[in-house]
């Protein structure tokens, strides 16, 4: 099994550099042309103008502040979307309030390069406590799980007691979520004489 996520991770600064060179210019013109709030946004910019890691610094800066009222003024995405909103198969609250939009298919949200770098894969099994509630962490993570090939145990937040529990009967070999919480759940599991030895890797944030 390689080592990489896919071959992107073993291109040339070369390739790599001429690749960005070829995209930015798509992208942005997709974003003109689809996207009512790029539309404007962007308004000054020629796409053919954007073709280099260094042209980025021609692009305006959108804030968050500003995300937010566009968001007030335009419900629910502000009209940052490229497409019709119905295609969307998730919608996300994170504070601000900040509405962002999700799709299941295989990783929307490209989390399975990170879980790679972190030695997660095939055979592993990973306890999920980034929350599924409101925001997009849970399935963000999740979806990045499917896609190295590993099975996600769902668990969520709180639960301490609950957690170590199932880590142990489960035999979970991989953790994801907010440091603090998986030494939480590893005291618990000292507390209850649970064995989690089996719980190797992690990938954590916050």
């Amino acid at each position: 099994m390689s080592k990489f996520f896919d071959n992107l991770e073993t291109r040339s600064d070369s390739e790599r550099f001429h690749d960005i060179g070829e995209q930015l210019p798509v992208q942005i013109k997709n974003a003109k042309e689809n996207s009512s709030a790029f539309s404007e946004i962007l308004k000054n910019i020629n796409p053919e103008d954007i073709n280099s890691i260094e042209d980025l610094s021609k692009l305006p800066v959108l804030r968050k502040s500003e995300l937010v009222k566009l968001q007030s003024e335009n419900p629910p995405l502000g009209g940052l979307i490229t497409g019709n909103l119905n295609r969307l198969d998730q919608i996300f609250q994170s504070p601000g309030p900040i509405y962002e939009p999700g799709m299941v298919k295989h990783d929307w949200w490209r989390s399975g390069r990170a879980l790679k770098a972190a030695g997660i894969g095939e055979g592993d099994i990973v306890q999920n406590c980034f929350s599924y509630h409101f925001t997009p962490a849970g399935m963000l993570s999740e979806q990045g799980v499917l896609a190295v090939g590993a099975t996600v145990f769902p668990a969520g937040t709180g639960q301490t007691e609950l957690q170590a529990r199932a880590a142990a009967e489960i035999g979970v070999t991989a953790y994801i979520g907010v440091p603090d919480f998986l030494q939480i759940i590893l005291d618990k599991g000292e507390e209850l004489e649970l064995d989690l030895s089996k719980i190797k890797k992690a990938l954590v944030g916050g």
